[in-house]
């Protein structure tokens, strides 16, 4: 009887030894895949995590100011560059601009001003707390996942044509967007 009551412990021990060898095994594991990675696109880097949460060690403080665009020559490419951009996209998903095409031109500048500031064109029409981390992660550059999936734009940069908003021009010129945001 004592053979038997000492053979169950010895069980019961080795089941919780293997337990807890394999969970630390897949805690390693885990822990290195949420590891960032870094890879090139284009001229900016992005962050990407292979996973989606972000373990506690590599949260990074919250920044409170993102620099302002200083240079004017700059943001005037960017400006062009994103005027371009959206103007291929709206023939290529098929999209428009807003009836009322000062919305485009709005939009169009904050994408220009978070291409500069922040390497990638961040979505202006929503609120972060760390737009640097936002532009990394990549969700919200324009064209953001949501339009991307479901072609749903919350910045109303791109309409489909049942959206009661939508306007009959798909394509604007860098100096129609110019003149446009001039008085902001």
């Amino acid at each position: 009887n004592s053979k038997m009551v000492t053979s169950r412990c010895f069980c019961i021990w080795a089941a919780v030894l293997s337990a807890v060898i394999f969970f630390s095994f897949q805690r390693q594991i885990l822990e290195s895949r949420l590891r960032p990675t870094r890879i090139p696109l284009r001229n900016a880097r992005v962050s990407l995590l292979r996973a989606t949460h972000t373990p506690v060690s590599t949260l990074r403080r919250p920044r409170c100011l993102v620099p302002r665009a200083n240079d004017p020559d700059q943001v005037d490419k960017a400006m062009t560059a994103m005027t371009k951009f959206a103007n291929r996209y709206n023939k290529v998903a098929g999209t428009s601009y807003c009836s009322d095409t000062s919305i485009a031109a709005v939009v169009l500048k904050g994408l220009a001003e978070h291409k500069v500031t922040l390497g990638a064109p961040l979505c202006p029409c929503r609120h972060y707390d760390d737009k640097q981390a936002e532009a990394e992660q990549g969700f919200w550059n324009c064209p953001c996942v949501p339009m991307r999936e479901r072609k749903e734009c919350h910045c109303m940069l791109f309409l489909t044509e049942d959206n009661p908003f939508a306007g009959d021009v798909d394509s604007l010129t860098p100096e129609e967007v110019a003149k446009m945001i001039s008085g902001i």
